[in-house]
């Protein structure tokens, strides 16, 4: 550490701003009254004592004086560079400030103490490390800038307090970090001080000097574009003199294609807007490219194309049955939309009030029934272009109005896509799984579709991206959905639902056979002579291999077929041509899976003992048949009270409620023994546990199966019900009927029971279905036992099945 010494009686030079370490040599101005003073005294002094004139070098900072000096001497007194009186100054040590004294001249004189900074020798490990470190940031520092005869005389000096105060002369060091190196007085301490404050400015350095380099290579790539952008020019000038087109700019070229372009009156007044705005943006305005893809999306757009609509109703009708076999209603429905375009041409009311008339149908069926692919067939039989919009699972409400402008990637909603792709006003858009869609926090799309699908204002759509106004009111649009319930209310509203029920047994085996067959033969490499399925197979297939209300199911089964045909054959198995008959389904595809109730042994169905009955019900996929499962608990074991089970939803448990009620109040005229009812439990189970079910349909169907529980007879197996009761035991209606029936039909049921309030309904039925069902419409539970109960076989008293 270093220690004091040596008493000093000095005149102080005063430093405004200024900082001098031991070692520097600095000139000052002798101009300025206290430097004069300061070295006068000094040299007063010198007169009587040997040796140089000594002065105190001290900084004042804002006119304070800092706590530690350096020892100065006059080197030499003469005039400076601008011929101006000076003096030479080294500094010599370092000098602790004491008390003022008094002394010779002007000057002021102050008393002080040297500092000793001597370091011993060998210097330590860790100061040696110091001193290596400080000497090679100091060389790359001055290699930067040039000095290379700095560096020598930077790695001569050895002494730790003379390299530290070395770095005085560096001059990106504020005069606060220089009084710092002044006032440590340690050598060692001094050192690491000065290492840090050239480590930093280093390091500040080549943060400065990187971002200077990607300035410079931001400037030298927006020059070289320039450059290459006015040759670019300079080319395309070339090229259309060689072609004798015309010299212009880009938005001269767009406002040419506007005002050469069809377009409606506000539509060209908003482009020449944007044109406007192209002409007054620079080329590398991010404006300018969101214009451009506007305007080419504007001019792109089919503003007065359209395609004549074919009139030819009958022709028009046998394109709808030679593609689709059945779907009446569908046929009747587009049979009658083009019966009155054709009219309303004829007497000139194509446009009423700036709408046209387009129409807005809802196919709503299970699965499987040909929804999507009828809309390609109703475009093919108008005449019309056809474009598919999938919107199952879409949940941003910008994929149907479209995104505003500003955003980068922005693009049209998926309406004015399709109308686009099209390349006419009235397609026939299909909106494909409208059931399916979705919402979250980027909105609803379902509420959007409310204007596009609206007649009364889809003369005026606005789209976000396109932000002028377009009429979607002589486009067809058809929606498909699987399920009525999951279309918003107020979007149901607005268009025209049309049921597809599903198809009978007959009609599946006329599609199989137009259909189905040829295509799937089509794609398993097979001609039509080399394999042929006969009618009994077919029927086989739709009626035991699959049960559904579509015929997805089933042309997957005709390709299993014939798949295993074409394997059969290409492993020399089987010869071609081949006939495949109901006979040869076992072999080819193994055993129905679907075998009728009523084609079963008797004591294998579900009827076979009392408590269980038949109901009808209608599902996602189509009507189906629902059984349910009666039991009374032991009155020993079993506490009283109603037991349900198989997922059921709160309408059915109070049905179920109903029927209980209804038969412990109403059981004695039935004769049955409703003492049971009272005393024991009852449970009440649907099969298929897994499936949740709700609805009050199932309500006489509760009832039988109680009634058939407590009386011992057997609910006869080709009966199924379906009808809502009340506690007087009226018989109410329900909805679904057709899909009910085709059910029936589909599992070999022949007698169906269902409320009298229905009987309008059976009018959609096919006919071919009501000749082989026997339909009984009731008002009272009583009839429905009567007609669903199988007569007593004996007279003693029944055994009712007891719950484990």
């Amino acid at each position: 550490m270093a220690s004091t010494s040596t008493p000093l009686t000095l005149p102080v030079l005063p430093l405004d701003g200024e900082v001098v370490l031991p070692g520097m040599v600095v000139p000052l101005d002798l101009s300025d009254s206290e430097v004069r003073a300061a070295v006068e005294a000094a040299q007063a002094a010198a007169r009587s004592t040997p040796g140089k004139p000594r002065v105190l070098l001290v900084p004042r900072i804002d006119g304070t004086y800092a706590n530690t000096g350096v020892l100065g001497t006059v080197e030499q007194v003469g005039r400076l560079a601008d011929g101006d009186p000076g003096a030479l100054i080294r500094g010599r040590g370092r000098v602790r400030i004491g008390a003022g004294t008094t002394g010779p001249g002007a000057a002021l004189w102050v008393e002080g103490t040297s500092v000793d900074e001597t370091v011993p020798e060998p210097l330590p490990g860790q100061v040696a490390e110091l001193v290596k470190e400080y000497k090679a940031l100091a060389t790359a520092w001055l290699r930067k800038r040039g000095a290379w005869q700095v560096v020598d005389r930077v790695q001569a000096i050895d002494d730790v307090s003379a390299l530290a105060d070395n770095s005085g002369y560096s001059p990106f060091l504020s005069t606060d970090q220089k009084v710092e190196l002044l006032e440590t007085a340690d050598p060692v301490a001094r050192l690491k001080l000065a290492t840090q404050q050239l480590r930093d400015h280093l390091a500040e350095q080549d943060v400065a000097e990187s971002i200077a380099k990607d300035v410079q290579e931001g400037v030298d790539k927006q020059q070289r574009e320039f450059l290459l952008r006015r040759q670019l020019e300079a080319v395309r000038k070339e090229l259309r003199e060689l072609n004798g087109e015309q010299e212009g700019e880009e938005s001269d070229d767009y406002r040419t294609r506007v005002e050469a372009a069809d377009l409606p009156e506000k539509v060209r007044e908003a482009a020449l807007k944007e044109v406007d705005k192209l002409e007054r943006s620079s080329d590398q305005s991010p404006e300018g490219s969101w214009i451009r893809t506007w305007l080419d999306t504007v001019l792109e757009m089919p503003w007065n194309e359209r395609t004549e609509d074919a009139y030819d109703i009958r022709g028009a009708k046998a394109v709808l049955d030679a593609e689709h076999s059945g779907l009446e209603d569908v046929k009747e429905r587009i049979t009658e939309y083009l019966a009155v375009r054709k009219r309303r041409d004829d007497r000139g009311l194509g446009v009423v009030g700036g709408r046209r008339g387009g129409a807005v149908l809802a196919l709503v069926g299970p699965p499987g029934v040909g929804k999507t692919s009828l809309g390609e067939s109703v475009a093919h039989a108008m005449g019309r272009k056809f474009v598919r919009v999938a919107l199952g699972g879409v949940r941003d409400e910008a994929e149907i109005r479209g995104h505003r402008r500003t955003y980068v990637g922005a693009l049209p909603g998926r309406v004015v896509r399709a109308i686009k792709e099209a390349g006419s006003m009235n397609p026939v858009v299909l909106l494909d799984e409208i059931d399916k869609v979705g919402s979250d926090f980027r909105g609803d799309p379902a509420a959007a579709l409310l204007e596009v699908l609206d007649p009364a204002q889809n003369h005026t759509f606005r789209d976000h991206y396109l932000e002028v106004e377009l009429d979607l009111s002589d486009v067809v649009f058809l929606a498909t959905a699987n399920v009525l319930e999951a279309i918003p209310e107020a979007l149901a509203d607005r268009m025209e639902i049309v049921r597809l029920d599903g198809y009978t047994e007959d009609e599946k085996v006329v599609i199989a056979r137009d259909h189905l067959l040829p295509r799937q033969l089509e794609r398993a490499g097979l001609d039509k002579d080399e394999v042929t399925i006969d009618e009994g197979a077919l029927r086989k297939l739709a009626g035991e291999y699959t049960r559904e209300a579509g015929v997805r199911t089933l042309e997957r089964s005709v390709a299993r077929l014939l798949r295993k045909i074409a394997a059969q054959h290409e492993l020399g198995e089987r010869k071609l041509p081949f006939t495949v008959r109901d006979e040869d389904l076992r072999d080819l595809i193994g055993r129905p899976h679907h075998v009728p109730e009523s084609a079963q042994d008797p004591a294998e169905r579900r009827t076979s003992v009392p408590g269980v009955a038949t109901g009808l019900a209608v599902t996602g996929a189509g009507g189906d048949v629902l059984y349910v499962e009666a039991s009374l608990a032991d009155p020993e074991t079993g506490a009283a009270g109603l037991t349900l089970t198989g997922q059921l939803g709160d309408v059915m448990k109070e049905s179920a409620q109903i029927a209980l009620s209804f038969l412990r109040s109403r059981g004695a005229e039935l004769e049955l023994p409703v003492a049971d009812l009272k005393d024991r439990g009852v449970h009440i189970h649907f099969p298929a546990g897994a499936v949740p079910k709700d609805g009050p349909s199932a309500g006489i169907t509760m009832t039988t199966a109680l009634a058939s529980l407590l009386s011992g007879r057997l609910v006869r197996t080709d009966v199924a019900m379906t009808g809502e009761v009340s506690l007087t035991g009226r018989v109410l209606p329900i909805g679904g009927v057709k899909q009910k029936l085709l059910a029936a039909h589909r599992a070999g049921v022949t007698t169906v029971i269902i409320p009298k309030r229905n009987e309008p309904d059976l009018d959609d039925v096919p006919a071919e279905v009501l000749d082989k069902l026997d339909v009984h419409a009731v008002t009272d539970v009583r009839q429905v036992l009567e007609l669903a109960l199988a007569p007593a076989t004996s007279e003693a008293a029944p055994e009712v099945p007891v719950a484990a």
